[in-house]
């Protein structure tokens, strides 16, 4: 078993952990399009203490990855969702999730197609 697909074998058992209805393909497929940035630390997860990183994510993932034009406001609220459905005593939130989960609510999952 190679390192990404032990990522992704470890993903979907902490989504089944967490009771995230998320498909398990989504998850391969927002793992793969992640690249090598699942292998370091600090960039497999995301912080929702960090005002910078929520403005990335809104910025880089929602805006220019999934090509969403709702206001700032909407996305922030969603972002805040996604926090809160990953659980505030988890702060490991890997993003391959958070983003799996950020792509099912806006019905951006074709973006991973």
């Amino acid at each position: 078993m190679s390192k990404l697909d032990e990522k992704i074998a470890a993903y979907q058992e902490e989504a089944k952990k967490l009771g995230l209805d998320l498909p398990a393909t989504l998850i391969e497929k927002v793992t793969r399009g992640l690249g090598p940035s699942i292998y370091k630390k600090d960039s497999e997860t995301v912080a929702c203490s960090q005002k910078s990183e929520m403005e990335r994510v809104k910025t880089n993932f929602l805006k220019k990855k999934l090509g969403l034009t709702a206001d700032d406001a909407a996305l922030d609220a969603a972002i805040q969702e996604v926090c809160e459905k990953m659980g505030s005593k988890n702060p490991a939130k890997k993003r391959a999730l958070f983003y799996a989960l950020l792509a099912k609510k806006f019905g951006k999952e074709s973006v991973y197609a």
